[in-house]
């Protein structure tokens, strides 16, 4: 069985945390060729990147609560199974619109394996600590989105891209044997109330009545946001208006991505010492920059890929400072509802995502401004919420801690 403070572990909680960008960024290089072969448009293409929000958006719901109930490992293994099997229709899909719905019960699977992999942390970890465990778990996931795109410019190109689904069913029986086989049970205590409709939005209500929950969470929902914005805009911007190939897109993706590994790494190293709040604010200075270094770019004439690519590594790096910190500081007041917690947070986090890359995905059409103002306005309002909301944090930290 896998032991706490252990790489081990860290890395297979880094690994079920990786089925959600496995599942979105390895098909990336493949959107303009599902569009052509499905006969579907750019905006119904786009919606299997919405409906997988959507869905993991309304997963997340219920997972955390009945995890409170039922356990960690047991709900964990029934979302893995739900994931695997999507995959399958997914990669068998005749038509757009059974991808757009396999792409749905997909997200409910992988919803599940993230909810209860963050309530797992937070069974074990707490504060500071929780925080430096999610930016360890975010170093090691941060190689999916940078190696997902170039496997699968690679998949695209050899196999076509039916052939993501398929690596992705790989990896979710590698994340589901390990956790039969190797994870313990951490949840010390169940929750005792029946599960019900009533039970849960109590639950939701309590988490909602805390300042520091809500500022966190408008953080996550907020930075969340605008990285959708760019994974739904980049391809059609970088593959039809700048003419990069499959290959050549996900060798840019995989650059930017680069830049939230650097942010996870530099968030391990300082948290401990510098505290939450601090590396929070590190991070949205670097959000907001890398928005606004896009615009004025774009609004001085520039052409080049460079332009593009630049603006959004550094928002990733702010991205990979204050987002594994952010969701430290929204479930540390929660000890024995972090399954709660974990599912609120993550429901917001996509419904902002969903409903932002909704729009990209309206809006795209013959400049990279789609791409380049959802970053900006994004990065400034976590900057702003991180900056007004210092008293309601620090007070709530006070009441949590005695609690």
């Amino acid at each position: 069985m896998l032991r706490p403070d252990t790489f081990a572990l860290t890395a297979l909680l880094a690994l079920i945390t990786a089925l959600g960008p496995v599942s979105t960024d390895m098909y990336l290089p493949s959107l303009p060729d599902i569009g052509r072969l499905l006969a579907a448009s750019a905006a119904e293409v786009q919606l299997t990147l919405s409906a997988y929000l959507v869905g993991f958006a309304g997963g997340q719901i219920v997972y955390g609560p009945f995890s409170d109930r039922y356990g960690r490992k047991p709900v964990l293994l029934m979302a893995l199974a739900l994931f695997c099997g999507a995959n399958l229709i997914c990669a068998a899909a005749p038509s757009i619109e059974v991808l757009i719905a396999a792409r749905a019960l997909q997200a409910l699977g992988g919803s599940g394996a993230i909810v209860v992999a963050r309530a797992i942390v937070r069974d074990l970890y707490s504060g500071a600590r929780a925080g430096r465990e999610l930016s360890l778990m975010g170093s090691i996931m941060a190689v999916a989105p940078i190696a997902a795109p170039l496997i699968g410019g690679v998949l695209q190109t050899a196999f076509g891209w039916r052939a993501n689904f398929i690596v992705a069913l790989l990896v979710g029986l590698i994340a589901a044997v390990t956790v039969w086989r190797a994870l313990p049970e951490t949840l010390a205590r169940r929750a005792a109330e029946p599960m019900s409709f009533r039970a849960i939005a109590r639950a939701y209500a309590g988490l909602l009545a805390n300042g520091a929950f809500v500022a966190h969470l408008g953080i996550l929902a907020a930075s969340f946001a605008g990285l959708f914005a760019w994974i739904s805009g980049s391809p059609f911007v970088l593959q039809d208006l700048y003419g990069l190939s499959a290959f050549g897109y996900s060798i840019v993706f995989a650059i930017c991505s680069v830049g939230f590994l650097a942010g996870t790494f530099a968030a391990s190293a300082i948290v401990e010492r510098l505290g939450l709040g601090p590396t929070i604010g590190l991070g949205s200075c670097a959000l907001a920059a890398g928005g606004i270094s896009m615009c004025a770019a774009l609004a001085l004439g520039a052409t080049s890929v460079v332009a593009i690519v630049l603006p959004t590594t550094l928002y990733l790096f702010g991205l990979g400072l204050a987002m594994p910190q952010a969701m430290a500081g929204a479930l540390t007041p929660f000890p024995h509802r972090a399954g709660a917690a974990s599912s609120l947070a993550g429901f917001v986090m996509q419904s902002s995502a969903a409903i932002l890359g909704a729009v990209v995905g309206h809006m795209l059409g013959d400049s990279a401004w789609p791409i380049a103002w959802p970053l900006a306005a994004m990065g400034l309002a976590a900057l702003l919420v991180w900056t007004a909301s210092r008293k309601a944090r620090a007070g709530e930290w006070r009441i949590a801690d005695s609690e």
